[in-house]
């Protein structure tokens, strides 16, 4: 199985999605996908098997991905404070993955009926939940 986390900016949020997963099943793949070299580098250092950077490893990655987490903004051209280009949100957008997408309203998109008193990590642990769930069913 194929986890792809794709993250941004400092990539701290892809950092405590791989290392949540990492402590909870040391035997998943997880491929970490940066927008930028600070980001891969983070997830890379948390323990992430592989890690890539930039648009062309977004798009060649969601191609070949089971599952994908990250933030809501991975499917807004321009999220991310312009880090997410149009074909990496189409990419995302467009694969045929799972998507476990973290809602942030920083990214412009509010999502009618998510709790807005969801910490960071109560909605990290329940991404890594799902993703265990997910891997395991394969």
């Amino acid at each position: 199985m194929k986890i792809v986390i794709i993250d941004g900016q400092g990539g701290g949020l892809g950092k405590a999605i791989i290392t949540a997963l990492k402590s909870a099943s040391a035997d998943i793949e997880i491929i970490a996908v940066g927008t930028n070299s600070i980001a891969s580098s983070a997830m890379k250092k948390a323990g992430a098997d592989i890690a890539a950077t930039g648009e062309n490893s977004v798009i060649v990655n969601c191609r070949k991905a089971d599952i994908i987490a990250g933030p809501i903004g991975l499917i807004a051209a321009d999220a991310l404070y312009g880090e997410i280009t149009p074909a990496m949100a189409a990419a995302v957008s467009g694969s045929e993955a799972v998507k476990i997408l973290i809602p942030f309203n920083s990214c412009g998109i509010i999502i009618a009926g998510v709790a807005e008193n969801s910490s960071l990590s109560q909605m990290i642990d329940e991404t890594v939940r799902t993703i265990l769930s997910l891997s395991r069913q394969k």
